[in-house]
């Protein structure tokens, strides 16, 4: 019974990470991301006055412009373009891509005191490259990189196109898309100490660095934590309390490959390593994201069935047995019992439970 519960848990994980064959439309739309090619991205950016788009700077094809121009006004005329709020989807274009992912938004101007009813003035900011759905993968980070250039644009007829608006439209992809890539490829094997640094709230502190490498490790953790995925609360600050406990994880950068010290890992997160460097090696951004969203809900859907666990062992001496077995099984017990302690800390049935789980745990550590 024991054997057959375990052997069904790991088929169940393997699954969970085995991304590269459920997930191969992927490598299928994003033109030959199997392959180490560069990916084709580009820009727009159009005045809107009233119901008019005039062009302002853009990167695409002298053929293709018209033609994205005909698909925002016709989206702007729905009312499908909203201030400040991104719209992604397929847009067949002149390129040699034929169709490729479109992140458009509008932002609006601030209205003048001489102006104060003019209704829809502002810059419609289009961002191409790839596919409707590997680009949703990166909505948030789209949204902020967009808003990013709000400043910018209030400078009186652009002046600064070419200093500043083209420059920061030129590097959308490397700056919102390609950071999970970068950490990947810099930390490589490594990868595990950062995800398990995720789920267990621990800071990481990176020297020796440059912003951009500093910035792309936040995000990382960001992107790969399960904030605002799970209860939320009191249960957010318990966890950060714990984590207190535990030793900054620190990437000293100064050498290459980075040394990583005071590093934790457990089974769960190092059974996604080869999943991160296999995309990692074929230069798929899109694929990367999709893996990490995999083990985030993999990471979530353990928690639930714990937390169903415990409140059948309240009852149940075989439900409590499950669990244990569930904890051996996983890889991921100790991160579990650590949501588990936030969570149940005012339920006194639970954390009797939780105790005995915990004990247990640390038992079956000890044997190795």
């Amino acid at each position: 019974m024991f054997t057959s519960q375990t052997s069904m848990q790991t088929s169940s994980f393997q699954d969970s990470i085995d991304v590269e064959e459920k997930d191969t439309d992927y490598d299928n739309e994003e033109m030959g991301y199997n392959q180490k090619i560069q990916l084709n991205c580009y820009y727009t950016i159009y005045l809107y006055q009233g119901t008019s788009l005039t062009l302002v700077d853009s990167s695409l094809p002298v053929e293709a412009e018209p033609e994205l121009r005909c698909y925002i006004s016709r989206r702007l005329s729905k009312g499908a373009l909203l201030g400040g709020m991104g719209n992604i989807a397929a847009v067949e274009l002149s390129v040699p891509e034929a169709a490729v992912g479109c992140y458009c938004c509008l932002l609006e101007q601030e209205r003048s005191p001489e102006q104060p009813d003019v209704d829809g003035n502002g810059y419609v900011i289009c961002l191409m490259g790839g596919s409707e759905k590997g680009l949703n993968l990166f909505r948030l980070e789209l949204d902020k990189y967009v808003q990013g250039l709000q400043s910018s644009l209030q400078t009186a007829e652009l002046v600064n196109l070419e200093t500043e608006i083209r420059p920061y439209l030129s590097m959308w992809y490397e700056e919102s898309v390609m950071h999970i890539h970068r950490v990947v490829q810099m930390v490589q094997g490594s990868i595990s100490f950062l995800l398990y640094a995720a789920l267990s709230h621990i800071h990481v502190e990176v020297t020796n660095a440059d912003d951009r490498t500093k910035a792309d490790v936040a995000r990382f953790i960001k992107a790969a934590s399960l904030q605002g995925l799970v209860q939320e609360d009191t249960t957010t600050a318990s966890l950060y309390k714990a984590s207190e406990a535990l030793t900054d994880l620190v990437i000293d950068c100064s050498t290459s490959p980075p040394t990583l010290s005071n590093t934790v890992s457990n089974r769960f997160c190092d059974g996604w390593i080869q999943s991160f460097l296999n995309a990692a090696e074929r230069c798929n951004p899109f694929l990367l994201r999709q893996i990490l969203e995999n083990f985030k809900l993999k990471a979530i859907q353990d928690m639930n069935s714990l937390k169903r666990f415990i409140r059948q062992a309240e009852s149940s001496h075989y439900a409590l047995f499950r669990c244990c077995q569930f904890l051996q099984g996983c890889g991921n017990g100790d991160v579990l019992l650590q949501n588990a302690h936030a969570e149940h800390r005012d339920l006194p049935e639970a954390c009797s439970i939780i105790r005995v789980l915990d004990q247990f745990l640390s038992e079956q550590q000890a044997q190795g």
